[in-house]
């Protein structure tokens, strides 16, 4: 035993296995010298149970032996508390990375608790962002540092980094009621969000105009399918989100109370109030022997969203393709016009024939509650424990909107609606 100075520690000679010599001055303070001449400082002492263990404080050369020291009576005087450095060492090596604790969220809360489509979104955000910059992260050590880093590094798309940040603080808030993390800890809740420009586009009628004889022109010239036509009518007259429609059968159906049972509605399975013309629309379509959807793709079953969104962009040109040796060049792909390209509306998505029955909705005067009830938004839930809804106002709501769509789509004046009694339309619930 000696004091452990820089000079004693630097003139030690490594020998042919590793050599520990203690200090004179802090029992249980040490140098270790590897035979490869590697010096650090450790520490001998027993834990709570007896057992002895080693933990290594730092190299020398990063530390001065008295530096060493210092942190070494800390260590020992928490030892003397009941804590176990090595141990705690340990479990911070082994603990969950981030990694871990993504497989973790996307199959016991995503899957479980999330839509289809939700859920898609989700592992691509995971699998795109989160994995790739903080996956090797352990789960506790995640800081504001590195969630401002992988939120800034994504600033040029502003609306994708606000999801993956939400994404992410849903995980992380997760791991603190999985334990993984202190409870309050998630930093997530210090980043500022990036402004998002929120696109408001709704249709004007002669737009809707023009929508409407692009989709009956497609219908006969064969360029889009009658399932696919009548589809967008049903979504620009209702307002229903593009899944609803698509999962639409005919047991949905109720032409009695004027109502579709939209089973695949965002916020849970709901009814949704409809009027005349699309009672109308959806009497004039064809039901297919031994298919309970209303709506169809081919030998495929119910019509698919690739399909519809599809005929309403249309197809891209494809450039010639090169040929191998040998054989003939592939003949290039020669762009398709879509449903919204012939009625030039070319910015228009199909997510704005939904915000085009809401906008005519308000245009009414119909307050706001009954917007929410018609357009089957999330905060319909918490709105129906204050308001006692009544499916006659949305019935008439329904009504004025689809008459004055149908009408500018046929490129007509709105007519003026009459109120439709249960039992109209030629097929009963």
């Amino acid at each position: 035993m000696a004091k452990l100075t820089k000079r004693f520690v630097e003139r030690v000679a490594p020998a042919d296995k590793d050599l520990v010599l203690w200090d004179d001055v802090l029992p249980g303070f040490g140098l270790r010298v590897k035979a490869s001449g590697v010096r650090s400082y450790v520490i001998q002492y027993r834990n709570v149970q007896g057992r002895s263990r080693r933990f290594t404080i730092g190299r020398h050369g990063i530390l001065t032996p008295d530096e060493a020291r210092k942190i070494a009576k800390d260590k020992l005087r928490a030892v003397a508390a009941g804590e176990d450095p090595a141990a705690d060492r340990k479990a911070a090596r082994s603990a969950l990375d981030m990694a871990a604790l993504c497989d973790r969220y996307l199959e016991e809360h995503v899957a479980v608790h999330n839509k289809p489509k939700t859920e898609k979104g989700c592992r691509s955000v995971v699998d795109l962002y989160i994995k790739p910059s903080l996956g090797s992260r352990k789960v506790a050590g995640v800081d504001f540092a590195d969630v401002d880093k992988l939120h800034r590094s994504m600033k040029d798309t502003p609306r994708q980094a606000n999801l993956t940040l939400s994404v992410l603080s849903k995980m992380l808030n997760l791991a603190e009621r999985w334990e993984y993390r202190p409870l309050g800890s998630n930093p997530c809740k210090l980043i500022e969000r990036y402004p998002e420009n929120e696109r408001e586009r709704f249709l004007s009628e002669k737009e809707l105009a023009r929508l409407g004889a692009a989709l009956d022109a497609a219908e006969k010239d064969g360029s889009a399918s009658l399932d696919v036509c009548n589809a967008l009518r049903l979504l620009a007259l209702t307002g229903c989100r593009l899944n609803e429609v698509l999962g639409l059968r005919w047991d949905d159906v109720d032409f009695a109370s004027s109502s579709l049972w939209l089973q695949d509605a965002k916020s849970g399975p709901r009814s949704h109030s409809v009027g005349a013309l699309a009672l109308a629309l959806l009497d004039t379509i064809p039901r297919v022997d031994g298919s309970p959807a209303v709506f169809h793709g081919g030998d495929d079953g119910r019509l698919a969203d690739f399909t519809l969104q599809k005929a309403w962009r249309g197809q891209k040109a494809r450039p010639k393709q090169k040929a191998a040796p040998g054989q003939k060049a592939q003949p290039g792909q020669k762009a398709k016009h879509g449903i919204r390209d012939v009625a030039g509306l070319k910015d228009v998505r199909i997510h704005d024939l939904r915000h085009t029955v809401g906008t005519y909705a308000s245009q009414t005067g119909a307050n706001a509650f009954l917007i929410r009830d018609k357009l089957g938004h999330s905060a319909v839930a918490t709105t129906n424990r204050y308001v006692n809804k009544s499916d006659g106002p949305l019935r008439v709501l329904s009504d004025k909107v689809e008459s004055r769509i149908g009408a500018a789509m046929r490129g007509e004046e709105p007519a003026e609606v009459v109120e439709l009694h249960p039992g109209a339309g030629s097929r009963g619930a």
